[in-house]
């Protein structure tokens, strides 16, 4: 009885460290759902504002108003099916992006997603392109003004920019687009001097600030690199903070990773570089390549062919671009990490079926059937044998009073036992042990992937992939207060929770009466570790219970012994 007791004892203060602890570990190695999109308030869906569309939020004095800046040098716009912006022409930079397909909130009057502006404002983030001088070379100045063949890019007309030096070489920038988020940029030197001089092109990315979102074990952001043939995660601001990290490569690629959007600056993947990431002042950070010099002769020109990508990290797109030009791993600006193999072939699947559909909840329960249904045969196994160990309970009791004092002879009857009865006692955790990984996999999916972005489901459900806003503890946004984070259970978490305890509560019963308190808590844990994760994981484990529930009931049927009290 006093080891019952003390087994409880140990229960609770496990369960307690797992309540109060999980919100460290999800932090450092499962980062919780993007942040709600909605909120309750008076029991209404009401969108969530994000300060970051409004371009004065947090500015210090020294910032200027984006207007303003864009106001004060030459541009060329940029118009695309998905992007807006325009091209600084001194410099010359591209310092200004909209994304038109992507917006900051779900509010239908929400701002899109800017993801570039030019030096001097709030969030700058911008790229460049030109030559390292050297010796007697000296291309144009950063602040010189370039000519442009064009006021207008799109991606049936491209714009040439150009500009000279003094001692007669003349530059060229030619800037393409795709119907996408692809740059590509030709630059020329042609040297009408009297001399040699040495060429090397170069291109920058260059933000102000770190990523909005963290950077953890399981999704990287920041600094990002693919060179030497690998995808590089292990750049990041803190490091260059302290020194500049420093590569040399054939091709590759260098820029910045958020969860969603990206900006590249990517060489020809046929030439040697030296690239770079450093710190600036006021927390501006640069990543930078220079293609190796080559002597340019008098009457002879030169021109290298790169490419710059500043957009979202749309799955197929990404790999469309590795496999089109041949760029090194630059599927990889998605962090898969080491489950790739099983969590790409879910976002197929799963956008194939919301294609298909047009609701990525339906999309995530018609996952859950086909998960359940290909792993229905080893759950009869399973069950098969459950009901085996559940006859031979009362000869394990016998075992277990027997050598009770005698552990490693205990141990040796045990599986003796199990070998006569042929009972395999770690078959009933062939299901569970398959899904670990299946949703772990979706879990990734749902927060890497920005086709997943913004995607609602029914009712006060907006975003799958952020946690559930609507809780019970402000009744339902009817209280004018906001419930502290850890206690702001809600609804959906809760049904989790629900169909746990009717999943458990159909499950044999455990002989031992600690173990019974056990798995009576157990579903009332999970409810508040699951809480702070995406609705669509939550979405996901609902239906495999309502499955599971409804297996048991079937296989209940064709195993009476698993549910029958062991003969004593």
């Amino acid at each position: 009885m006093n080891n019952d007791k003390n087994n409880f004892v140990l229960f609770a203060v496990f369960a307690a460290l797992i309540l109060f602890g999980w919100p460290y570990i999800t932090r450092t190695f499962f980062p919780a759902a993007n942040p709600p999109v909605t909120k309750i308030e008076g029991g209404k869906t009401k969108a969530i504002a994000n300060p970051s569309a409004d371009p004065t939020a947090y500015s210090p004095a020294a910032i200027r108003d984006r207007n303003v800046v864009l106001a004060e040098a030459p541009r060329v716009r940029i118009e695309t099916p998905t992007l807006k912006g325009s091209i600084n022409l001194r410099g010359p930079r591209i310092d200004d992006l909209i994304l038109t397909k992507y917006d900051e909130t779900i509010a239908k009057d929400s701002a899109p997603i800017r993801l570039l502006s030019p030096s001097g404002t709030q969030d700058a983030y911008f790229a460049g392109f030109g030559w390292r001088g050297a010796g007697s070379f000296a291309p144009p100045a950063a602040d010189a003004v370039w000519q442009a063949s064009g006021t207008v890019l799109t991606p049936s007309s491209p714009v040439t920019l150009t500009a000279s030096n003094a001692t007669g070489q003349r530059f060229a920038i030619r800037i393409a687009v795709d119907q996408n988020y692809m740059f590509t940029v030709t630059q020329t030197v042609a040297n009408a001097g009297t001399t040699a001089v040495p060429v090397a092109p170069y291109s920058f990315v260059n933000r102000t600030g770190v990523s909005k979102d963290p950077d953890s074990w399981t999704i990287h952001t920041g600094p990002m690199a693919s060179h030497g043939g690998a995808a590089d995660y292990g750049i990041n601001f803190k490091d260059i903070d302290k020194a500049p990290a420093n590569l040399m490569s054939k091709g590759g690629w260098y820029g910045f990773v958020d969860k969603y959007w990206l900006t590249a600056a990517i060489p020809d993947q046929g030439s040697d570089v030296t690239a770079q990431f450093r710190a600036g002042a006021n927390k501006s950070y640069q990543a930078d390549y220079t293609v190796a010099a080559k002597p340019l002769a008098p009457g002879a020109a030169i021109t290298t062919t790169a490419r710059f990508f500043a957009g979202a990290k749309e799955v197929n797109l990404l790999d469309n671009y590795e496999d089109r030009f041949g760029i090194t791993h630059f599927g990889k600006a998605i962090d898969w990490g080491w489950f790739e193999i099983i969590e790409k072939p879910i976002f197929k699947y799963l956008d194939w079926l919301f294609r298909m559909i047009g609701n990525f909840g339906v999309a995530i329960i018609l996952l859950t059937f086909t998960v359940r249904l290909i792993m229905f045969p080893i759950a009869q196994k399973q069950f098969a044998s459950m009901a085996s160990m559940r006859a031979i309970q009362p000869k394990l009791k016998t075992l277990q009073e027997k050598y009770k004092d005698d552990k490693p002879r205990l141990q040796q009857e045990m599986m003796a036992l199990y070998k006569t009865e042929k009972v395999n006692p770690l078959a009933g955790c062939a299901p569970t042990l398959l899904q670990i990984p299946i949703f772990y996999a979706l879990y990734k999916v749902l927060m890497l992937t920005i086709e997943m972005r913004h995607q609602p489901f029914v009712a006060w459900i907006k975003d799958l992939s952020a946690p559930d806003p609507l809780t019970p503890v402000n009744l339902f946004g009817l209280l004018a207060f906001t419930p502290p984070h850890f206690i702001a259970i809600g609804v959906v978490p809760i049904l989790l929770g629900i169909s746990m305890y009717f999943q458990f509560k159909l499950n044999p019963a455990p002989m031992d009466d600690t173990q019974k308190q056990i798995f009576g808590l157990m579903p009332w844990v999970l409810m508040f570790v699951m809480a702070p994760f995406a609705v669509g994981l939550q979405v996901y484990w609902i239906t495999s219970n309502l499955l599971t529930i409804a297996q048991q009931q079937w296989l209940y049927s064709r195993h009476p012994a698993l549910k029958t009290a062991p003969a004593k």
